[in-house]
């Protein structure tokens, strides 16, 4: 079973208008409100790709219960902490430029944190988890750790999608899978990088610190795969992109979902790119047809 942590999940309310104008009324052309979080985009997506998961994290007040009906009613299995205070609602506006606000959320208490960890003592070696996005600030900043930790003891593979020092932190881990982009790459080794062939180095030295298996995406110019037995670059589908948010969750479950029914790394990695453009393309997360539909477009070569 997957299993995918959100520790600070959010409802998301999507208000798109013609054009804003600070201090006056701006009414809405189209709005939707869904439930968010790195570690819920995935289990959405893969969810859509025909996967099982079970998502964790925390949720407190109305907003929590709209999370947790939510992804209930899409067949998407939950197990989450309860806390007093209300999940976070962020917003994000769409006009000719994305805006993003986003909250704080709860606090979350030493006592939930156990509770939480309790629940990752519980996966086996037949579980995988992934761990993505930030950490609230009430929780210590080794969360990750001490969570990553608990999986090593008990042969749990995992995922990392954080950046600077919270994936630094998870390295020596070894984690099955992680996925930066080219930016946050850049920022773990203090360089520059701007193309598909300057990632692969890099990639390499992140599976001597113990990384499995990376994924690097670089938007429009492409993404790199790299592991022990190779290093591959894809060249990405063409399209017009309306949303950016969610992108990277569709590239990891994108991967997870096929390599699960495949064991085929070249496959996982293409489903990767296509999952991950076709919700780059969309308003939404991306559907499995969208993806279908572009995975002829996701040419894969070998780097030697």
């Amino acid at each position: 079973m997957i299993y995918t942590l959100t520790l600070n999940p959010s409802v998301d309310y999507i208000v798109e208008l013609e054009d804003f104008q600070l201090g006056e009324l701006n009414r809405t052309k189209k709005e939707a409100k869904f439930p968010g979080g790195k570690g819920i985009n995935v289990s959405r997506v893969l969810k859509e790709l025909g996967i099982t998961s079970k998502a964790l994290g925390f949720y407190g007040g109305f907003t929590g219960k709209y999370i947790d009906e939510y992804l209930q009613n899409e067949k998407i299995g939950t197990d989450f902490v309860k806390v007093q205070e209300d999940s976070r609602i962020n917003i994000k506006l769409k006009t000719s430029q994305e805006t993003e606000i986003n909250a704080q959320g709860p606090k979350i208490t030493q006592k939930q944190f156990q509770a939480l960890k309790a629940k990752i003592q519980e996966l086996t070696k037949d579980d995988l988890l992934v761990l993505s996005g930030s950490i609230p600030s009430s929780l210590p900043q080794t969360t990750y750790e001490e969570l990553v930790k608990i999986c090593r003891e008990n042969d749990v593979e995992f995922v990392a999608d954080a950046e600077g020092e919270l994936l630094k932190n998870v390295l020596p881990y070894q984690p099955f899978l992680i996925k930066p982009n080219h930016h946050e790459l850049g920022e773990l080794f203090s360089t520059t990088i701007s193309n598909c062939e300057e990632v692969v180095p890099f990639g390499k030295r992140l599976l001597e610190m113990g990384v499995k298996n990376v994924i690097v995406s670089l938007a429009g110019d492409g993404a790199v795969f790299v592991n022990k037995e190779m290093s591959l670059i894809a060249e990405v589908p063409k399209g017009t992109v309306k949303n950016s948010v969610g992108a990277g969750d569709s590239m990891v479950a994108g991967f997870l979902a096929e390599y699960q029914k495949t064991k085929d790394i070249k496959k996982a990695f293409q489903f990767s790119v296509a999952s991950g453009s076709a919700t780059a393309f969309s308003l939404g997360l991306c559907t499995n047809g969208k993806v279908v539909d572009l995975l002829s477009q996701v040419h894969i070569k070998e780097f030697a």
